[in-house]
Protein backbone atom coordinates (compact mmCIF):
# COMPACT_ATOMS: atom_id res chain seq x y z
CA UNK A 1 0.00 0.00 0.00
CA UNK A 2 1.03 3.60 -0.57
CA UNK A 3 0.13 6.46 1.74
CA UNK A 4 -0.18 10.22 1.46
CA UNK A 5 -1.18 13.20 3.61
CA UNK A 6 -4.85 14.14 3.77
CA UNK A 7 -4.76 17.79 2.84
CA UNK A 8 -2.77 19.71 5.41
CA UNK A 9 -3.78 17.48 8.32
CA UNK A 10 -1.57 15.10 10.27
CA UNK A 11 -3.33 12.06 8.83
CA UNK A 12 -1.48 9.65 6.54
CA UNK A 13 -4.14 7.81 4.55
CA UNK A 14 -4.04 4.96 2.07
CA UNK A 15 -3.73 6.11 -1.52
CA UNK A 16 -6.65 3.80 -2.28
CA UNK A 17 -9.72 4.37 -0.11
CA UNK A 18 -12.20 1.52 0.31
CA UNK A 19 -15.80 2.49 -0.40
CA UNK A 20 -18.27 0.68 1.86
CA UNK A 21 -21.47 1.86 0.18
CA UNK A 22 -23.09 -1.55 -0.25
CA UNK A 23 -21.70 -3.27 2.83
CA UNK A 24 -24.65 -4.48 4.85
CA UNK A 25 -27.07 -4.40 1.91
CA UNK A 26 -25.92 -5.82 -1.43
CA UNK A 27 -22.89 -7.29 0.32
CA UNK A 28 -23.94 -9.36 3.34
CA UNK A 29 -21.93 -9.43 6.55
CA UNK A 30 -19.75 -12.40 5.63
CA UNK A 31 -18.70 -11.06 2.22
CA UNK A 32 -18.28 -7.51 3.56
CA UNK A 33 -16.02 -8.74 6.36
CA UNK A 34 -13.90 -10.68 3.86
CA UNK A 35 -13.42 -7.58 1.69
CA UNK A 36 -12.60 -5.39 4.69
CA UNK A 37 -10.10 -7.95 5.98
CA UNK A 38 -8.51 -8.23 2.53
CA UNK A 39 -8.15 -4.46 2.24
CA UNK A 40 -6.58 -4.09 5.70
CA UNK A 41 -4.26 -7.05 5.07
CA UNK A 42 -2.99 -5.18 1.99
CA UNK A 43 -2.14 -2.19 4.21
CA UNK A 44 -5.31 -0.19 3.66
CA UNK A 45 -6.38 2.13 6.49
CA UNK A 46 -9.00 4.45 4.93
CA UNK A 47 -12.67 3.40 4.73
CA UNK A 48 -15.49 5.54 3.34
CA UNK A 49 -19.18 5.36 4.24
CA UNK A 50 -22.20 7.68 4.72
CA UNK A 51 -25.35 7.88 6.78
CA UNK A 52 -27.53 7.27 3.70
CA UNK A 53 -25.83 4.01 2.58
CA UNK A 54 -27.68 2.27 1.14
CA UNK A 55 -31.30 3.33 1.59
CA UNK A 56 -32.15 2.87 -2.11
CA UNK A 57 -31.39 -0.86 -2.13
CA UNK A 58 -34.42 -3.13 -1.68
CA UNK A 59 -34.95 -3.48 2.06
CA UNK A 60 -32.50 -0.69 2.85
CA UNK A 61 -33.36 2.23 5.11
CA UNK A 62 -29.99 3.94 5.43
CA UNK A 63 -27.31 3.40 8.04
CA UNK A 64 -26.67 -0.24 7.10
CA UNK A 65 -23.10 0.39 5.99
CA UNK A 66 -22.21 2.20 9.21
CA UNK A 67 -23.79 -0.53 11.33
CA UNK A 68 -21.83 -3.23 9.52
CA UNK A 69 -18.57 -1.29 9.86
CA UNK A 70 -19.26 -0.83 13.55
CA UNK A 71 -19.70 -4.57 14.03
CA UNK A 72 -16.54 -5.31 12.03
CA UNK A 73 -14.56 -2.81 14.11
CA UNK A 74 -15.91 -4.37 17.30
CA UNK A 75 -15.14 -7.94 16.27
CA UNK A 76 -11.67 -7.14 14.91
CA UNK A 77 -10.72 -4.74 17.69
CA UNK A 78 -8.88 -2.56 15.19
CA UNK A 79 -10.51 0.86 15.55
CA UNK A 80 -7.16 2.48 16.29
CA UNK A 81 -5.66 1.13 13.06
CA UNK A 82 -8.21 2.39 10.54
CA UNK A 83 -9.55 5.81 9.58
CA UNK A 84 -13.29 6.10 9.04
CA UNK A 85 -14.91 8.74 6.85
CA UNK A 86 -18.66 9.33 6.85
CA UNK A 87 -21.01 11.97 5.45
CA UNK A 88 -24.12 14.01 6.15
CA UNK A 89 -26.38 16.12 3.94
CA UNK A 90 -28.32 13.94 1.52
CA UNK A 91 -31.85 12.82 2.33
CA UNK A 92 -32.95 9.38 3.49
CA UNK A 93 -36.04 8.23 5.35
CA UNK A 94 -37.48 11.26 7.12
CA UNK A 95 -34.13 13.09 7.09
CA UNK A 96 -34.21 16.00 4.59
CA UNK A 97 -31.53 16.96 2.08
CA UNK A 98 -29.93 19.90 3.89
CA UNK A 99 -27.15 20.99 6.22
CA UNK A 100 -28.90 22.78 9.06
CA UNK A 101 -26.88 22.81 12.27
CA UNK A 102 -29.41 20.58 14.03
CA UNK A 103 -29.30 18.04 11.18
CA UNK A 104 -25.51 17.85 11.30
CA UNK A 105 -25.41 17.40 15.07
CA UNK A 106 -28.19 14.80 15.17
CA UNK A 107 -26.86 12.79 12.26
CA UNK A 108 -23.32 12.82 13.67
CA UNK A 109 -24.57 11.28 16.92
CA UNK A 110 -26.48 8.63 14.97
CA UNK A 111 -23.38 7.81 12.91
CA UNK A 112 -21.21 7.55 16.02
CA UNK A 113 -23.71 5.15 17.58
CA UNK A 114 -23.91 2.97 14.45
CA UNK A 115 -20.13 2.83 14.16
CA UNK A 116 -19.73 2.12 17.86
CA UNK A 117 -17.01 4.76 18.14
CA UNK A 118 -16.56 8.08 19.90
CA UNK A 119 -14.98 9.95 16.98
CA UNK A 120 -15.32 10.16 13.19
CA UNK A 121 -11.91 10.68 11.58
CA UNK A 122 -13.28 12.56 8.56
CA UNK A 123 -16.81 13.95 8.32
CA UNK A 124 -18.04 15.28 4.98
CA UNK A 125 -20.70 17.72 3.98
CA UNK A 126 -22.09 15.28 1.41
CA UNK A 127 -23.80 17.95 -0.67
CA UNK A 128 -23.58 21.72 -0.99
CA UNK A 129 -26.80 22.99 0.59
CA UNK A 130 -27.42 26.40 -1.02
CA UNK A 131 -30.52 26.99 1.14
CA UNK A 132 -28.58 27.04 4.42
CA UNK A 133 -25.98 29.72 5.14
CA UNK A 134 -22.48 28.32 4.97
CA UNK A 135 -21.80 30.02 8.30
CA UNK A 136 -24.41 27.85 9.99
CA UNK A 137 -23.10 24.66 8.40
CA UNK A 138 -19.44 25.36 9.12
CA UNK A 139 -20.08 26.45 12.69
CA UNK A 140 -21.93 23.18 13.35
CA UNK A 141 -19.02 21.18 11.94
CA UNK A 142 -16.57 23.21 13.99
CA UNK A 143 -18.54 22.53 17.16
CA UNK A 144 -18.29 18.80 16.46
CA UNK A 145 -14.52 19.14 16.06
CA UNK A 146 -14.28 21.13 19.29
CA UNK A 147 -16.37 18.51 21.08
CA UNK A 148 -14.00 15.75 19.94
CA UNK A 149 -16.68 13.94 17.96
CA UNK A 150 -14.99 14.68 14.59
CA UNK A 151 -11.29 15.02 13.81
CA UNK A 152 -11.40 16.65 10.36
CA UNK A 153 -14.04 17.82 7.90
CA UNK A 154 -14.34 17.70 4.12
CA UNK A 155 -16.69 18.78 1.37
CA UNK A 156 -18.30 16.64 -1.29
CA UNK A 157 -20.09 17.75 -4.47
CA UNK A 158 -18.91 21.35 -4.19
CA UNK A 159 -17.88 23.81 -6.88
CA UNK A 160 -14.48 25.47 -6.48
CA UNK A 161 -15.90 28.93 -5.69
CA UNK A 162 -18.05 27.49 -2.92
CA UNK A 163 -15.02 25.75 -1.41
CA UNK A 164 -13.17 29.07 -1.44
CA UNK A 165 -16.15 30.78 0.18
CA UNK A 166 -16.19 28.10 2.87
CA UNK A 167 -12.45 28.50 3.41
CA UNK A 168 -12.79 32.26 3.87
CA UNK A 169 -15.63 31.86 6.38
CA UNK A 170 -13.72 29.27 8.39
CA UNK A 171 -10.54 31.34 8.39
CA UNK A 172 -12.42 34.47 9.45
CA UNK A 173 -13.99 32.71 12.44
CA UNK A 174 -11.07 30.47 13.31
CA UNK A 175 -13.14 27.37 12.58
CA UNK A 176 -12.14 23.97 11.22
CA UNK A 177 -11.67 24.00 7.44
CA UNK A 178 -12.50 21.48 4.73
CA UNK A 179 -9.25 19.58 4.24
CA UNK A 180 -10.38 17.61 1.20
CA UNK A 181 -13.10 17.31 -1.41
CA UNK A 182 -14.75 14.13 -2.66
CA UNK A 183 -16.09 14.42 -6.18
CA UNK A 184 -17.32 12.36 -9.12
CA UNK A 185 -14.22 11.82 -11.26
CA UNK A 186 -13.21 9.40 -13.95
CA UNK A 187 -10.87 9.30 -16.93
CA UNK A 188 -13.52 10.39 -19.43
CA UNK A 189 -14.74 13.96 -19.56
CA UNK A 190 -18.30 15.25 -19.46
CA UNK A 191 -19.78 16.35 -22.77
CA UNK A 192 -20.09 20.15 -22.67
CA UNK A 193 -23.51 21.30 -21.55
CA UNK A 194 -24.23 18.16 -19.51
CA UNK A 195 -23.99 17.34 -15.82
CA UNK A 196 -24.45 14.45 -13.40
CA UNK A 197 -26.63 16.30 -10.88
CA UNK A 198 -26.99 15.98 -7.91
CA UNK A 199 -23.38 14.84 -8.09
CA UNK A 200 -20.72 17.34 -9.09
CA UNK A 201 -18.05 16.29 -11.57
CA UNK A 202 -14.42 17.33 -11.28
CA UNK A 203 -13.45 20.02 -13.80
CA UNK A 204 -10.25 21.91 -14.61
CA UNK A 205 -11.28 24.81 -12.39
CA UNK A 206 -11.52 22.54 -9.34
CA UNK A 207 -8.21 20.83 -10.15
CA UNK A 208 -6.49 24.20 -10.37
CA UNK A 209 -8.09 25.40 -7.14
CA UNK A 210 -7.21 22.40 -4.96
CA UNK A 211 -3.63 22.36 -6.24
CA UNK A 212 -3.27 26.00 -5.20
CA UNK A 213 -4.89 25.46 -1.80
CA UNK A 214 -3.31 22.13 -0.84
CA UNK A 215 -6.67 20.35 -0.69
CA UNK A 216 -6.74 16.60 -1.35
CA UNK A 217 -9.07 15.27 -4.04
CA UNK A 218 -10.85 11.98 -3.48
CA UNK A 219 -12.60 10.49 -6.50
CA UNK A 220 -15.78 8.42 -6.57
CA UNK A 221 -17.38 6.58 -9.50
CA UNK A 222 -13.86 6.21 -10.88
CA UNK A 223 -14.55 2.97 -12.78
CA UNK A 224 -18.19 3.79 -13.58
CA UNK A 225 -19.52 0.57 -12.04
CA UNK A 226 -17.50 -1.55 -14.45
CA UNK A 227 -18.73 0.18 -17.62
CA UNK A 228 -15.20 0.57 -19.03
CA UNK A 229 -14.76 -3.19 -19.31
CA UNK A 230 -18.16 -4.90 -19.05
CA UNK A 231 -20.18 -5.45 -22.20
CA UNK A 232 -23.42 -5.51 -20.18
CA UNK A 233 -22.86 -2.01 -18.78
CA UNK A 234 -22.82 1.06 -21.00
CA UNK A 235 -20.96 4.24 -20.21
CA UNK A 236 -23.37 7.03 -19.34
CA UNK A 237 -24.62 9.13 -22.23
CA UNK A 238 -23.04 12.29 -20.80
CA UNK A 239 -19.65 10.90 -21.85
CA UNK A 240 -20.69 10.32 -25.45
CA UNK A 241 -18.53 12.51 -27.72
CA UNK A 242 -15.62 12.09 -30.19
CA UNK A 243 -13.09 13.45 -27.67
CA UNK A 244 -13.82 10.57 -25.33
CA UNK A 245 -13.50 8.03 -28.12
CA UNK A 246 -9.91 9.20 -28.53
CA UNK A 247 -9.40 8.98 -24.78
CA UNK A 248 -10.68 5.41 -24.77
CA UNK A 249 -8.28 4.55 -27.59
CA UNK A 250 -5.36 5.96 -25.59
CA UNK A 251 -6.51 4.15 -22.47
CA UNK A 252 -6.70 0.79 -24.22
CA UNK A 253 -3.34 1.32 -25.90
CA UNK A 254 -1.61 2.03 -22.58
CA UNK A 255 -3.29 -0.98 -20.99
CA UNK A 256 -1.95 -3.18 -23.78
CA UNK A 257 1.54 -1.71 -23.40
CA UNK A 258 1.67 -2.23 -19.64
CA UNK A 259 -0.13 -5.56 -19.45
CA UNK A 260 -2.50 -4.01 -16.91
CA UNK A 261 -6.27 -3.97 -17.14
CA UNK A 262 -8.07 -0.85 -18.32
CA UNK A 263 -9.42 -0.37 -14.80
CA UNK A 264 -5.94 -0.60 -13.32
CA UNK A 265 -4.62 2.00 -15.77
CA UNK A 266 -7.39 4.42 -14.76
CA UNK A 267 -6.56 3.94 -11.08
CA UNK A 268 -2.80 4.26 -11.73
CA UNK A 269 -3.41 7.45 -13.76
CA UNK A 270 -5.23 8.96 -10.79
CA UNK A 271 -2.67 7.77 -8.26
CA UNK A 272 0.15 9.38 -10.22
CA UNK A 273 -1.83 12.63 -10.22
CA UNK A 274 -2.03 12.43 -6.40
CA UNK A 275 -5.78 11.78 -6.49
CA UNK A 276 -7.13 9.23 -3.99
CA UNK A 277 -9.57 6.92 -5.80
CA UNK A 278 -12.37 5.24 -3.91
CA UNK A 279 -12.39 1.59 -4.85
CA UNK A 280 -15.35 -0.71 -4.46
CA UNK A 281 -15.79 -4.41 -5.04
CA UNK A 282 -18.39 -7.10 -4.63
CA UNK A 283 -15.86 -9.95 -4.84
CA UNK A 284 -12.38 -10.58 -3.54
CA UNK A 285 -11.13 -10.94 -7.13
CA UNK A 286 -12.37 -7.46 -8.03
CA UNK A 287 -10.75 -5.98 -4.95
CA UNK A 288 -7.45 -7.73 -5.72
CA UNK A 289 -7.47 -6.28 -9.25
CA UNK A 290 -8.04 -2.78 -7.86
CA UNK A 291 -5.31 -3.15 -5.24
CA UNK A 292 -2.86 -4.36 -7.87
CA UNK A 293 -3.15 -0.97 -9.58
CA UNK A 294 -0.65 0.15 -6.95
CA UNK A 295 1.99 -1.82 -8.86
CA UNK A 296 1.23 -0.25 -12.25
CA UNK A 297 3.82 2.41 -13.07
CA UNK A 298 2.95 4.58 -16.04
CA UNK A 299 5.84 6.29 -17.81
CA UNK A 300 5.96 10.05 -18.23
CA UNK A 301 5.19 9.56 -21.92
CA UNK A 302 2.17 7.36 -21.16
CA UNK A 303 0.86 9.86 -18.60
CA UNK A 304 1.28 12.68 -21.09
CA UNK A 305 -0.50 10.71 -23.79
CA UNK A 306 -3.40 9.90 -21.47
CA UNK A 307 -3.65 13.52 -20.34
CA UNK A 308 -3.59 14.96 -23.86
CA UNK A 309 -5.88 12.44 -25.54
CA UNK A 310 -9.04 14.09 -26.85
CA UNK A 311 -7.78 17.60 -26.16
CA UNK A 312 -5.76 18.19 -29.34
Amino acid sequence: MKYQPLGQTDLQVSSLCLGAMYFGTKNDQASSFRLLDQYVAAGGNFIDTANIYAHWVAGGRGGESEVLLGEWLRQRGNRDRVLIASKVGFNYGDVPKRLHAADITTECDKTLKRLGTDVIDLYYAHVDDRTTPLEETLEAFNQLVQAGKVRYIGGSNYLAWRLEQAKWISETHGWAQYCCVQQHYTYLRLRPGTNVSPQIMVNDDLLDYIAERGITLLAYSVLQSGAYTRADRALRSEFSMPDNERRLEALRAVAAETGASVNQVILAWMLQRQVIPLIAASTEEQLAENLDALHVNLSAEQMDRLNRAGTE
